[in-house]
């Protein structure tokens, strides 16, 4: 009895064939892939003015939706215009920072990624470097003023965690927004961590993709650290490294709007509180009201 093989159970043994040829000849490649362990890489955003070097911070660590596990002792390589342009080693925390120098004014999409390595698998993350001439006017603004509140308090921090990607933007926010940075403003997004143990890198880049996904115009994204005059002191850094125009915050909390007041700076409460205001603070009861009190 003969037995005919059909065109299809050919290809087959073919490929079969030539997988079995490929493993004898390079085992080791066959098994690396099993071998490397997954990873996540987040960026912070970056702020220069062009023609000075920008330090760029990202952090590799082991994956998973709460472990910041960093994983040190592997190339990275900073991409801008999908070239390479920076490379550097992570430390034992799991951090590289990475140099790089713009001319060009605005938002510059960077990317950072795991090079060759023979223990992690491929991973990369995304950023903005932000370069901006020193005399433009800037605003900063509180994230919490760009979201709806909640109906009820979420049972999970709300910087952190995946119910963030959720909230929905406070009505007209992204277009009044636009508005004042079309032509005039450059803008802050102030990210409040609500918690001593919140991962920062992770509060940038949901922060980045929240903001992308409902329009809001680019801007540098800034993270403060919770407790006492934390967002405060981030202010004097600014101000001290020559971002003098910052003199405008717009927040919906007591923390960040005493933190501009208290430096004698311009601070506007959107939307109105339903108790007690801040002394001095001025008040818009949404976005719309906003341009009239700046």
């Amino acid at each position: 009895m003969v037995t005919r093989l059909t065109t299809r159970d050919a290809r087959a043994a073919g490929l079969i064939g030539f997988l079995f040829v490929t493993f004898l000849s390079h085992p080791g490649d066959a098994l690396s892939a099993a071998d490397k362990t997954a990873a996540t890489l987040f960026v912070k955003d970056a702020l220069t003015v062009p023609g000075r070097s920008a330090t760029i911070e990202a952090r590799l660590s082991t994956a998973g939706p709460w472990t910041t596990t960093g994983i040190g002792g592997e190339p990275m390589e900073l991409l801008v215009e999908d070239k390479v342009v920076a490379t550097g080693m992570t430390g034992g925390d799991g951090r590289v920072f990475l140099s790089y120098r713009s001319n060009a004014q605005g938002a510059l999409p960077i990317r950072v990624r795991v090079g060759k390595s023979s223990r992690v698998l491929p991973v990369e993350g995304w950023a903005n470097l932000i370069v901006w001439e020193q005399r433009n006017p800037i605003l900063a603004v509180e994230l919490a003023a760009l979201m709806e509140q909640p109906p009820a308090p979420p049972p999970v921090p709300l910087i952190g965690a995946a119910l963030d990607q959720e909230r929905k933007p406070m009505p007209n926010a992204a277009e009044e927004l636009a508005k004042l940075t079309q032509f005039y403003y450059r803008v802050i997004y102030v990210v409040l961590l609500p918690s001593s143990g919140a991962d920062g890198f992770r509060a940038a880049h949901q922060t980045r993709e929240w903001l992308n996904a409902h329009q809001f115009p680019p801007g540098y994204v800034l993270v403060s650290p919770p407790g006492g005059d934390a967002l405060g002191e981030k202010l004097d850094e600014l101000r001290a490294e020559g971002w003098k125009t910052l003199k405008i915050g717009i927040g919906r909390s007591t923390a960040f709007v005493e933190a501009f007041l208290n430096r004698r700076l311009q601070a506007v409460m959107v939307p109105e509180p339903s108790g007690e205001t801040t002394p001095k603070a001025r008040v818009a009861k949404d976005w719309k009201e906003v341009r009239k009190k700046l």
